[in-house]
């Protein structure tokens, strides 16, 4: 459960640093939200190797599914736009699918 908390965690921090680019390029705000967007993506960085998983790419697919709830919330919380309920239905199918690429047979490549 803690590789969860962590995916979260990573999301919340990538999620943020790109939206301060988004906020500078995109909405026309100050270039100071540059500086912190670049703390929070180094953030995101650092916590996605917390994941606990046999390869790096394995967890970084998982990560794709919370990647997408936290995408969500986000978009409920700090934009303020509702989600649908397609939305909450395709995130709940990312979820299963990051959880079985997370917790399924560990298959090792020669």
């Amino acid at each position: 459960m803690l590789n969860y908390l962590w995916f979260f965690l990573a999301a919340i921090f990538e999620i943020a640093g790109c939206y301060g680019f988004y906020l500078w390029l995109r909405l026309g705000k100050s270039a100071w939200w540059i500086p912190p967007a670049l703390v929070s993506l180094t953030l995101f960085g650092l916590l996605l190797t917390r994941v606990e998983a046999a390869y790096a790419g394995r967890a970084y697919a998982a990560y794709g599914g919370i990647y997408i709830v936290t995408s969500l919330v986000w978009l409920a919380v700090v934009e303020k736009v509702r989600p649908m309920g397609s939305d909450w239905l395709g995130a709940l199918l990312c979820v299963v699918g990051a959880s079985i690429i997370l917790w399924g047979p560990k298959l090792h490549s020669a």
